[in-house]
């Protein structure tokens, strides 16, 4: 009997606690759910607010145009506006060979324009003054942003002129920590052919995206070279460091061995 008695007793705990871990699991699924609720809740709301700030970007964009227009137009009168701003980019800079350097000497206007919906995409245009390179007045690259979440990218086929064409340099010998890399012209960013060099690590739209959000809003900063460079640097510094406390290192075994 006592043995019954001890055997019923353990099935009723065993089932205590079943049933308040059931309890417990309950409460966990309940909360989760009114998680998910207000999460919904949140990303309807984030939408909402995308869409708004999109509706003010595209009637800014229009208040923005007047003064981008006379802007253009002053930078006209300032010889080599383009390719000094280009050259004093910390990124931009290392994509110009040195023949792309006398193309953009002829480099006249540059305009970023956004589509009517700025959700569809935006476009790169350079305006060049007649030139012994090429004969075309304007190079476009045009970003075009499709539902299924991929981007169409199209532009101008250079039509170079008799003799001219993609100007190469050559590969450059390796100075101290920076790596070894061959110089690939900026206008092969107009080929739809695969990039080598430069421009296959920094790929189409990552270029696009400097130009359009970071030279573009206020390409005077770079031409005065008054740009902060420290975000650009930061991977340069770190292989210094990283260089610096290599020698350390190497100076202290040394030290070692001769004791």
């Amino acid at each position: 009997m006592v043995a019954d008695k001890g055997k019923k007793q353990k099935t009723g705990e065993a089932e205590e606690e079943r049933n308040g871990a059931d309890h417990v699991d309950g409460d966990l699924v309940l909360s989760i759910e009114k998680l998910q609720e207000i999460q919904d809740e949140l990303e309807k709301i984030n939408e909402e607010a995308s869409e708004k700030v999109l509706e003010v970007e595209q009637k800014y964009n229009e208040v923005r145009k007047p003064a981008y227009d006379r802007r253009n137009e002053v930078i006209k009168s300032i010889p080599d506006f383009w390719l000094t701003a280009f050259m004093s980019h910390p990124a931009l800079s290392e994509l110009l060979t040195e023949e792309d350097q006398k193309i953009f000497k002829y480099l006249s206007n540059l305009e970023v324009e956004d589509c009517k919906d700025v959700k569809s995409g935006y476009s790169i245009t350079f305006h060049f003054k007649p030139n012994p390179f090429f004969e075309d007045a304007k190079l476009t690259k045009t970003f075009a942003f499709l539902e299924e979440g991929t981007t169409k990218i199209t532009a101008t086929s250079i039509k170079w002129k008799e003799g001219m064409g993609i100007p190469n340099g050559v590969v450059e010998e390796k100075k101290g920590n920076k790596r070894t890399h061959a110089e690939e012209s900026f206008f092969s960013w107009f080929n739809d052919s695969l990039h080598n060099g430069d421009l296959d690590e920094i790929q189409d739209e990552q270029v696009a995206e400097i130009i359009k959000d970071d030279l573009w809003p206020n390409p005077l900063t770079y031409f005065n070279n008054d740009a902060d460079e420290e975000e650009f640097e930061m991977d340069d510094d770190d292989d210094e460091d990283g260089s610096e406390d290599d020698e350390d290192q190497e100076d202290d075994e040394d030290d070692d061995v001769e004791d």
